[in-house]
């Protein structure tokens, strides 16, 4: 019983830690964390045992993963290049996600990586519309 505790103590532990520095827990995502300050903006995302930063400040980023390293004993793998099936792209002009991998992964998995692509069935012209009659079928 005690191992199927462990992470939840461990995530009470962790949101305990953000709040004295600071994050406030996002209403629609307990596991997204932000922290807003006159000079910078900090948003922390948790997905079990991984944390993905995103902000303004690369000094406010280092001053948190070294806070976070000494109660934490964290590993830093550097910059988001996959999460969740998301490919992280990043060039001058901003970041790009990308699910090429995933779907790829998709089709494997499903042995259809072979199969040739086919053109949708319904005509590219036709104009959908909302039914709003009260008729059911």
């Amino acid at each position: 019983m005690l191992l199927k505790q462990a992470s939840r103590q461990w995530f009470e532990k962790l949101t305990a830690f953000l709040h004295s520095q600071g994050f406030v827990p996002a209403h629609a995502d307990h596991t997204l964390f932000t922290k807003s300050t006159s000079t910078s903006f900090t948003a922390l995302l948790v997905y079990v045992d991984d944390i993905i930063l995103a902000g303004t400040s690369l000094t406010v980023f280092d001053d948190l993963k070294n806070a976070l390293d000494r109660t934490f004993h964290i590993k830093d793998l550097g910059q988001l290049k996959f999460f969740l099936g998301l490919e992280v792209a990043r060039s001058s002009k901003g970041i790009t996600l990308c699910q090429r991998k995933y779907c790829l992964e998709l089709l494997r998995d499903s042995g259809l990586s072979g199969c040739k692509p086919a053109s949708t069935p319904l005509d590219a012209s036709i104009r959908l519309h909302q039914d709003n009659s009260s008729d059911t079928i």
